[in-house]
């Protein structure tokens, strides 16, 4: 008998589109939340960003709805759906729900258990409350883009990933609802979820944030371990041109990776500043001599703390994640086949073949069915444009 769904039962209305939110709604529906996307009839659609349908696991798991907000039937409907919801997940400028009359009031009004997530750059108060950003934004308000590498003007480099989206956002959001969610359980009380994608970031910082409130020292590039003052924590070009990840942190990984490299002489000088040059150059040097799958091979199975780093393009065909199923078929109504990373969180539902719904579709006549609403209802607000 198989497990079933750790969110199994769990109603999310979702306001999102893109960005953290989104992210927050991905999360959830993978564990088996019954997620709502309610976005703005095409009349109303240009005041959204539609993704690109592949985008946040191309909606699988999801239901849609569009509702002009902004209408009073149509803000109404929402608040009716609210009712029998348990989750409302929204990401506008903070101020801008309780315009619309489905702020966290409004909502507690229709259905007093509701988890209500507010998700914003900056959270719903604080000088910084109403300024516009993105991902960029977060991390240099937050400290992360000072600590990061530079690029040869010595500004700070742009990363890789939208970081502050994913994690100090998305996983925030999801966090905190799972536990508004286990205490709703034993209360039976909603509660207003103030979360700021920026407060994150310095949750994701807190090791270097906390070192230099306690010591004064900064981790700045180049200044500590973990951000490039040692050669045994870097990552070194292999004779193809590809690249590899030192992490050898502790004495005994570095000194296997020196005795595999034969340059066991720098084992007793890991953390000697003064011979850092001459040991990433005999690094260098070495790791030159071989392609980096053929490194890989030799010393990511002998304790060493080597990874490689893998383009996107070799993720799918990477044999770990091949073992682990992270990534899946689904089938696209009008885009057919194609492959998708899957649920890969721990403990998130798994879902195999993938069957993803047209985002040019909706599920709206049948989730106002399920409020309540009639036929000849759901035929007035179509005609009016209120619904979609």
């Amino acid at each position: 008998m198989s497990t079933p769904p750790a969110l199994q039962g769990v109603t999310v209305l979702d306001l999102s589109t893109v960005g953290p939110a989104a992210r927050c709604a991905r999360i959830l529906a993978d564990y088996g939340a019954r997620l709502v996307k309610v976005g703005a009839p095409p009349s109303r659609s240009g005041v959204q960003i539609e993704p690109a349908w592949w985008s946040y696991g191309a909606s699988r798991g999801m239901s849609r709805v569009r509702i002009d907000l902004k209408a009073p039937a149509g803000r109404d409907a929402f608040l009716r759906m609210a009712a029998a919801a348990d989750v409302v997940l929204e990401s506008y400028r903070p101020g801008v729900a309780d315009r619309l009359g489905i702020g966290y009031a409004d909502a507690r009004k229709a259905n007093e258990s509701i988890v209500y997530c507010s998700l914003s750059g900056y959270g719903q108060r604080g000088p910084a409350s109403q300024w516009a950003g993105h991902d960029l934004d977060y991390l240099a308000m937050g400290g992360y883009l000072d600590c990061s590498g530079r690029r040869a003007d010595g500004g700070p480099a742009l990363p890789g990933a939208t970081i502050a989206d994913a994690a100090a956002g998305g996983m925030q959001a999801a966090i905190a609802i799972l536990a508004a969610l286990l205490r709703r359980a034993a209360t039976g009380a909603g509660e207003h979820l103030d979360v700021s994608v920026t407060d994150g970031v310095l949750s994701l910082m807190a090791l270097a944030i906390d070192r230099k409130l306690a010591t004064g020292e900064e981790s700045t590039p180049g200044r500590d371990l973990l951000t490039g003052r040692y050669a045994c924590y870097d990552t070194y070009a292999a004779r193809d041109g590809r690249w590899l990840a030192v992490a050898a942190i502790e004495r005994a990984f570095w000194a296997n990776l020196c005795r595999a490299l034969d340059l066991e002489r720098w084992i007793p000088h890991q953390l000697d500043d003064a011979r850092q040059g001459e040991i990433r150059a005999d690094l260098r040097a070495v790791f030159a001599t071989r392609t980096r799958d053929e490194w890989v091979a030799a010393l990511a199975p002998a304790d060493t703390c080597v990874a490689p780093v893998l383009s996107l393009g070799e993720l799918a065909g990477q044999a770990h994640f091949r073992a682990r199923g992270a990534f899946r078929e689904a089938r696209h109504p009008r885009h057919g086949a194609f492959s998708q990373l899957g649920p890969v969180l721990a403990g998130s539902a798994p879902a195999e073949p993938i069957a993803v719904p047209d985002t040019a579709e909706t599920d709206t006549d049948a989730l106002l069915r399920a409020v309540g609403y009639a036929e000849s209802e759901i035929g007035a607000l179509r005609e009016s444009g209120v619904v979609a």
